[in-house]
């Protein structure tokens, strides 16, 4: 067999692959592309953008139950699941053919298979073989196996995506963003929703005291919230599927029409025969240098979903290709800085977050203010009857930069945006607080978060 050569073969075609085309394409150098399934992977086909589209009736939902607070009579609404869901997939139904014309504007070479290592710097792809002077893996993520007896009885994110018929209850085992999202859109539309967590907090890499408010509310619209769960296994029972778990030590089940896998995602990196390419890893994490590149085989680098170390979210995956991009052009002279990164769970209300959370900045040793407000009673939360308006703010007291911010509700998903860039180019509190906003906008109420100083 012959290998067929380039100066780039890219495992995988989500937005991590695609943002390394970008600098290695300017540079002229010759990039295959290994995708088996759909151009632009998790994010716009089965991920952030489908998911918008639900979150985007849910918040509808929510604005018809607010309704009557500004005097507006309405009926009960309902929800056409069926349609919804043609909806959101007629909406993301042409990115795989657009990305493909934009692979093939750059010259990318995309070829449809699996692809794994022969050898350090070979792939093979069906009966193709792909010799390479850099090899990058951008092959995402797969829902996290639990091995729990009856795990195969449970859907993943995915099928939800995919279900025309709104099931009448959903139990998820795991409380992290995929079981929240879903969970609000469920609940509004009439589902009986049931979240089972672990761990003593939902969401638990976010500020406590902001998770407290997000809890809350899902469970004013109905959620039922259980933490330090022990699931012990999942069975079928008259048609429908049961759990049975352990909480506050007392054997407990839990019934319902589908039972969802909620426990995040996990590298999917263990079908590429690392070994082959000597690439050391461990459990499924890859281990990899600051510039993103395998300690051991520099020819390989990594990024998106597949690094070990970052968030698994579809912004961070476009920064990391491009970083490897760079590094693979000009030598590992770049590295990815996450620190002002902001992030959003796209309940509704949503819950926004960036940088450290306060027990993050305690446990460093930090001296900091911390600004907590709740901004129910402010004019613009009553103005629009928010059932949630909250935000925290951490300050360094000797610099007065901003450590971290947490909001759920008042249009934090837009407001944590500014404080990202605020910690990337060091604008303290002070100069966020002088600064003269739109009146009456959320944002005018940025100032009297960070108080009057």
């Amino acid at each position: 067999m012959t290998s067929e050569k380039f100066d780039v073969v890219i495992l995988g075609g989500g937005n991590a692959g695609i943002g390394v085309t970008g600098p290695v394409r300017r540079a002229g150098m010759s990039v295959a592309m290994i995708e088996a399934d759909l151009l632009g992977g998790t994010c716009p086909n089965r991920g952030c953008t489908p998911k918008k589209v639900l979150v985007a009736a849910g918040h509808a939902l929510h604005e018809i139950e607010r309704a009557s607070i500004h005097h507006i009579a309405i009926g009960k609404p309902k929800l056409d699941w069926a349609a919804l869901i043609d909806r959101e997939k007629d909406m993301i139904k042409d990115i795989p053919a657009n990305l493909a014309r934009s692979m093939a504007k750059r010259d990318v070479a995309v070829i449809k298979g699996h692809g794994a290592f022969i050898g350090p710097n070979t792939i093979r792809v069906s009966d193709r073989e792909l010799e390479a002077g850099h090899v990058v893996i951008a092959t995402g993520s797969k829902p996290r196996p639990l091995p729990i007896p009856g795990a195969e009885l449970m859907i993943t994110s995915d099928d939800m995506l995919s279900e025309r018929e709104l099931p009448g209850s959903v139990i998820f085992v795991g409380g992290g963003v995929i079981a929240l999202e879903f969970g609000h859109v469920y609940a509004r539309a009439g589902a009986e929703v049931t979240i089972l967590e672990a761990l003593p907090q939902l969401l638990p890499a976010m500020d406590a005291d902001a998770v407290a408010r997000l809890q809350a509310d899902s469970e004013r619209i109905g959620i039922r919230v259980r933490t330090a769960v022990h699931v012990r296994r999942i069975e079928t029972a008259n048609g429908r599927l049961r759990v049975h778990f352990t909480h506050g030590g007392i054997e407990r089940t839990a019934e319902a029409e589908r039972v969802v896998n909620g426990a995040g995602r996990v590298a999917n990196v263990n079908t590429l025969n690392l070994a082959a390419g000597q690439v050391e890893h461990a459990n499924g994490r890859i281990a990899i240098d600051r510039h993103l590149r395998s300690t051991s085989n520099p020819s390989v680098y990594v990024c998106g979903d597949a690094v070990p170390t970052s968030p698994q979210l579809s912004p961070i995956a476009t920064y990391e290709g491009d970083i490897v991009g760079r590094n693979i052009v000009e030598g590992p002279k770049y590295c990815p800085e996450y620190a002002s990164m902001a992030t959003s769970v796209y309940t509704v209300p949503p819950l926004a977050s960036v940088g450290l959370t306060e027990a993050a900045a305690r446990q460093n040793g930090l001296a900091v203010d911390v600004h907590t407000n709740d901004m129910r009673d402010w004019f613009s939360a009553k103005t629009y009857a928010e059932t949630v308006a909250w935000s925290k703010v951490i300050v360094d007291q000797s610099t007065d930069r901003i450590l971290g911010a947490h909001f759920v509700g008042h249009a934090g998903q837009e407001l944590v945006n500014i404080f990202g860039l605020a910690m990337r180019f060091g604008i303290t509190a002070r100069q966020i607080r002088e600064n003269v906003y739109a009146y009456p906008t959320f944002s005018s109420d940025i100032k009297h978060m960070l108080g009057h100083g």
